[in-house]
């Protein structure tokens, strides 16, 4: 296993941080002299999608163009063009623009089987991820990881930025509520890249055995660095105002309360029906590759339009206890799905209790601090 030890990550850090005032952010796919070398004369298996991009061109499509070995896509959550609706199954087949066969990650099969690797030297990843645990990219990224050790391969990932790598906040998960929304002890919020998040998934032997792994990160970033993302990284989070609230409003998902979805604003408006959240008015409609059967589809809801709201620096717990103040035991469609995206059970017991948001906040905060602590030695980016 390769991880980058602290000396090495000191000076990486310094020197990130003086080259960030020279110049705009690269991210590791467009630093092609660090990582075509490394897959010459290997097998190579691509973990990507409608993000992996190297300037105008697909990832694929570059590759295939600096003849590496392509064997196979693996596809992730939202399908390898990132078309499908959150939780649509994704099926394997074949990527009619390059004849590559395409193998699903998300439906029965999430883990790379031992066939699926047996002719593969090194997995590639560049998938633009947003920095929220119950994204499940990282899901899927921990599935190849541990495939990967168990299978003596090896794993090359390609960083990109978080663009909510700025903070950390949330209630780091319960083990016992470990699920695929859910897979590493982190908090809702982590402040970490895919590749920090891998290299402390595998420090902290979160994945064992380990595979070897390396990490090509990206230029002139820090994680004070406000990444605006060039294409949206699934169909419900379309800029940044959505990914900013993300976090924070999907805590709605699991309730009576519309996020958006069905609408061009997904994630930056909230509504019901029951005119009891506000005056906005908006209809989520079915919405091709965005969101085929929307929560309240073509019924008028009124709500809050959070399309100009400041872009929280923790995660914001307002929107919930509103709702439950308006909805009490009705709000919660499916409490366990709930329970598995904030990662406790206590959650929604505090707000059975009216517990404040403050009181919230310091139930987990002990955690969350073991969490920061542990965190800084697997940083590759300086704050």
């Amino acid at each position: 296993m390769k991880i980058m030890n602290s000396r090495y990550l000191i000076f990486l850090s310094v020197l990130l941080f003086s080259s960030s005032l020279m110049g705009q952010v690269i991210v590791g796919a467009e630093q092609s002299e660090l990582y075509l070398s490394q897959l010459k004369e290997k097998s190579v298996a691509l973990m990507v999608n409608q993000t992996s991009r190297v300037e105008e061109d697909h990832l694929i499509e570059f590759l295939i163009a600096k003849k590496i070995n392509l064997k196979k896509i693996f596809a992730l959550e939202h399908g390898l063009r990132g078309q499908l609706d959150a939780g649509e199954e994704v099926q394997s087949g074949v990527d009619i623009q390059t004849g590559l066969p395409v193998i699903s990650l998300y439906g029965k099969n999430k883990k790379p089987t031992s066939k699926q690797l047996q002719d593969v030297d090194v997995i590639v990843f560049d998938i633009q991820d947003v920095g929220v645990r119950f994204f499940t990219y990282i899901s899927s990224l921990y599935y190849v990881l541990e495939a990967a050790g168990e299978h003596n391969k090896e794993v090359l990932i390609l960083d990109r930025p978080n663009p909510l790598g700025h903070y950390v906040s949330g209630p780091v998960l319960d083990k016992e509520f470990k699920s695929f929304v859910g897979m590493y002890p982190i908090p809702v919020v982590h402040g970490l890249t895919i590749g920090e998040l891998a290299q402390m998934a595998l420090g902290e032997k979160w994945i064992s055995p380990a595979p070897r792994l390396n990490i090509i990160p990206v230029k002139n970033y820090t994680h004070q660095t406000r990444y605006s993302l060039p294409i949206k990284p699934s169909p419900n989070l379309p800029n940044d105002q959505a990914i900013s609230l993300y976090p924070s409003l999907a805590l709605l998902e699991p309730t009576v309360v519309s996020v958006g979805r069905g609408t061009f604003s997904p994630f930056q408006v909230i509504g019901h029906p029951e005119k009891v959240l506000g005056e906005y008015r908006f209809t989520p409609k079915s919405i091709e590759g965005m969101s085929k059967n929307p929560k309240h589809q073509d019924k008028l809801c009124y709500g809050i339009n959070l399309k100009n709201y400041p872009g929280p620096s923790s995660l914001d717990l307002s929107f919930l206890v509103k709702s439950y103040q308006k909805f009490s035991h009705k709000l919660f469609t499916s409490p366990s799905f709930f329970n598995k995206l904030v990662g406790n059970g206590k959650l929604i017991e505090q707000l059975k209790a009216g517990v404040s948001i403050k009181d919230i906040e310091k139930s987990w905060e002990n955690e969350l601090n073991k969490f920061k602590q542990a965190r800084k030695k697997y940083l590759i980016y300086p704050y």
